[in-house]
C-alpha cells in the first residue's frame, strides 16, 4: 500500500504587497502649509478687501468704491501716494548709487576681507529697529554728534534742523536697505569674467570706459533686481517714517496708523492697504518678469 503524501503549496519568495496608500502623499504633505496659508493670507487679505467696500448704514451692509474713489480724486491723498512713490524713488536711488560701489569693491577687491565686508553690511539688519532709529536720532539732534561736529571744524554757525525732516528719513531708511542693493548687484556682478575688462583695456579703453562699456550693462540686471526690492521695502516702510520723519514726511504707511489708531476709520484704512498690496504685487511681478528673462537667456 502506497501512501499518498499531499502536496504542499509552494511559498512565493519576495517582498509582499503593501496596502495601497488612502489619498495622495503630496497632497496630505502640503495641508498644513496650506491650512496655514489660508488662514493667516488669504482670510485676512480677503476681510481686507471686504472692509475696504462694504460700510454700515442705518444698520445694514452697503457696498461701495467710495473710499478707492477718494483716494485717486482727492487732491490731498494723491499727493500722499505721489509722495510714497517719490521717497520710495529716492531711497532706490540713493541705494543704487552707494551699492554699486560697495558690491564691486566686494567682488573685485576685498579678498580676504570680504567676510567684515558682509558683516558691516548685515549688521545693521541685526539690530533691533527701534534701538538702529534712536541711534540716527541722537546723530541728527540739534546737539547730536554730526551737529557737534560741524559746529567745531566751524563749518556751521549754528546747529542745523535735521531730525524730523525728509533728509533724515532718507538717511535712515538708505542705511536699511542697501544691503539689499549690495546683494543684488555683487551676485551678478560675480558671474562677470574679469577677462572682458582686461580685454577692453588691451583694446585701449580707460578704467571709466570699461566699467560704462562692459561692467555696468553685464550687472544692469543686479541693479533691475536691487531697485525692485529696495523700492518694494521703502513703500512698506513705517517706523524709520515716524520716528525719523515726526510727521514731516507722510505717506501711505502713516495715513494707514493715522487712520487705524487715531480716526478709527478701519474702512479708509483697509483701502490704503489694499493699495500699498498693489504697489508690492507690482514689484513681485517685475522680479517674476526678471527671473523669467534671465532663465531663458541662460
Amino acid at each position: 500500500m502506497v501512501a499518498v503524501v499531499p502536496e504542499t503549496p509552494v511559498r512565493q519568495t519576495g517582498r509582499p504587497r503593501r496596502p495601497r496608500p488612502v489619498g495622495h502623499p503630496g497632497l496630505v504633505a502640503v495641508l498644513p502649509a496650506a491650512l496655514f496659508l489660508i488662514l493667516f493670507f488669504i482670510v485676512p487679505l480677503a476681510d481686507n478687501a471686504y472692509r475696504s467696500i462694504a460700510t454700515e448704514v442705518d444698520g445694514r451692509v452697503v457696498y461701495s468704491a467710495q473710499y478707492y474713489v477718494t483716494l485717486f480724486t482727492d487732491p490731498y491723498y494723491l499727493g500722499v501716494i505721489g509722495r510714497t512713490i517719490l521717497v520710495s524713488l529716492e531711497v532706490t536711488v540713493a541705494c543704487i548709487v552707494l551699492g554699486y560701489p560697495i558690491a564691486y569693491f566686494l567682488v573685485r577687491h576685498s579678498g580676504r576681507w570680504s567676510g567684515a565686508v558682509i558683516f558691516i553690511l548685515v549688521a545693521p539688519l541685526l539690530t533691533s529697529i527701534i534701538m538702529r532709529t534712536f541711534g540716527w536720532s541722537v546723530i541728527f539732534a540739534r546737539g547730536g554728534l554730526l551737529n557737534s561736529a560741524l559746529l567745531a571744524a566751524g563749518l556751521i554757525d549754528r546747529p542745523l534742523r535735521l531730525l524730523q525732516e525728509p533728509v533724515s528719513v532718507i538717511v535712515g531708511m538708505v542705511h536699511v536697505l542697501v544691503p539689499f542693493m549690495v546683494i543684488s548687484i555683487a551676485a551678478v556682478l560675480r558671474n562677470v569674467n574679469p577677462q572682458l575688462e582686461e580685454a577692453a583695456q588691451l583694446l585701449g579703453a580707460g578704467r571709466v570706459r570699461r566699467f560704462a562699456s562692459v561692467v555696468l550693462p553685464l550687472t544692469m540686471e543686479g541693479v533691475a533686481t536691487g531697485s525692485i526690492v529696495v523700492f518694494m521695502l521703502a513703500n512698506g516702510s513705517f517706523l524709520s517714517m515716524l520716528l525719523l520723519g515726526g510727521g514731516s514726511v507722510t505717506t501711505l504707511p502713516l495715513l494707514i496708523y493715522q487712520q487705524f489708531l487715531l480716526v478709527q476709520n478701519i474702512g479708509f484704512a483697509s483701502a490704503m492697504g489694499n493699495v500699498l498690496l498693489v504697489l508690492a504685487v507690482a514689484c513681485l511681478f517685475l522680479q517674476l518678469r526678471l527671473m523669467k528673462r534671465r532663465k531663458e537667456q541662460s
